[in-house]
Order: structure tokens, then sequence, then C-alpha cells
């Protein structure tokens, strides 16, 4: 009987040592095929008629690179970049530009594909646009 207790705590002993030695990570690991806006940040607030510069960045690192980007306004496409220099790369950045109209709260949404026509999972911001200041 004491034999079967010192096996078990044996066992005990090291499945929690085991446990000891795992090691865990809060960061998420980057995902190789992705899309995010690098500006504007989210929840911005801009003045109506104001010019507002947006930039895109889709990144495939493991594919065959980004064909193409898309960028919705409210749901709706608004402007498509391509990349200049070869038809896919595996990072690509774009400028795009939009002058802010309608007051009120717009989405802007960006997905990039690849020349298969997989997609990213959208990227997604909120823009606030309020009336324009008085000179």
């Amino acid at each position: 009987m004491r034999r079967g207790l010192y096996t078990l705590a044996a066992v005990c002993l090291i499945i929690i040592s085991a446990g000891c030695n795992l090691t865990y990570s809060s960061t998420p690991a980057p995902d190789p095929f992705s899309v995010r806006f690098q500006t504007p940040e989210a929840d911005t607030i801009i003045a109506e008629q104001s010019p507002l510069e947006i930039i895109i960045v889709a990144e495939d690192r493991v594919g065959s690179g980004i064909v193409r980007v898309d960028l919705f306004l409210d749901d709706v496409l608004y402007q498509q970049g391509t990349p200049v220099d070869n038809i896919t790369v595996p990072v690509f950045s774009v400028k795009m530009n939009w002058t802010a109209r309608g007051l009120g709260l717009h989405s802007l949404s960006a997905i990039a594909y690849r020349e298969d026509g997989a997609a990213t999972n959208p990227a997604v911001i909120r823009l606030l646009v309020g009336p324009a200041q008085a000179p």
C-alpha cells in the first residue's frame, strides 16, 4: 500500500514539474497574411471637407504575395490599389486620400488579395466627421 502511495506521489510530482516547464505567451503571433491601417488611427475625428490621408499596409509572408488592396467607405468600394513594380509583392503599402463628407460616424475597411483570389480578414476603423470650423 505504501509503495502505491509513493508511486502516486512521484507521478504527481512529475506532472507538476512538467507543468512548470510549460511556457505561455500572451502576445499572439503576427498573421502572415494580413492588412492594417497605418493611418489614420481608429476613432479619429476630422472636420467635414478636410482631406484625409489613408495608408494601408498589407502583408503576405507565406503565400504568393499581395496583388490588390480594396478600400471600402461605409461598406461601398471606394478605391483600389495595386503594386507598381511587380504583379505581387510580399509587403504592399498604399496611400489613398478621402475628403471628409457627411457628418457623423463612418467606417473604413480594407481587404488585401492574393493572385489566387484569397482575401485577408478585413481591417476596420471608424472615423467621426464633425462640422467644419469657421475661418
